[in-house]
């Protein structure tokens, strides 16, 4: 399914991986607490994104457990699309509404150019031959030192647990090989 075009209004953002209200993620992390964490990733976000910014936010946004991203949503600057991931089945089913929109995976067009959002990273992705860009979270910045092709995570753990703009995204892939088979 495709939202977003070359005329869209505000900035945009891509993020991953923020796992709002998720204890199990702090071993990795930075933050002494959830409450620590939380606050630090609203605030980044914040920092970077404004009230008219478009945010893709390439999955799991809480905690497994949590259905109510209300307390998150709202303390959150922009538009914010959810590519699903592997920890936001409760999160959908519950608060699915209070998203901009909600898809598993997205074909979009930006700056004349394709990009493919997922959740997880893939070896091989709609048109990636054709110049097509790959966007994705899930590894918590795994594979940073080894992308394939013209891909990149935009996890949290990847950008200093801050969103990542389009013209920031697009330097990092042009610096990238092209995708080959």
């Amino acid at each position: 399914m495709t939202h977003g075009d070359d005329s869209m209004a505000g900035s945009i953002f891509f993020t991953s991986d923020t796992h709002f209200g998720d204890a199990g993620v702090l071993d990795d992390r930075p933050f002494s607490s959830v409450p620590e964490m939380d606050s630090a990733l609203i605030a980044n976000w914040n920092s970077t994104v404004a009230c008219g910014d478009t945010v893709y936010h390439l999955g799991d946004f809480c905690h497994r457990e949590t259905g109510d991203a209300s307390p998150y949503l709202d303390r959150l600057n922009g538009t914010v699309h959810l590519v699903r991931g592997n920890h936001d089945d409760r999160l959908v089913r519950d608060s699915g509404a209070l998203f901009a929109s909600v898809d598993t995976m997205l074909e979009e067009r930006w700056n004349g150019c394709g990009f493919v959002l997922f959740h997880f990273p893939m070896r091989d992705w709609p048109n990636a031959i054709r110049g097509a860009r790959h966007l994705f979270g899930h590894v918590h910045g795994v594979l940073n030192g080894s992308p394939l092709g013209k891909s990149l995570d935009v996890g949290v753990d990847s950008h200093d647990y801050t969103p990542v703009s389009l013209a920031r995204v697009e330097e990092l892939l042009d610096a990238l090989p092209e995708h080959w088979r």
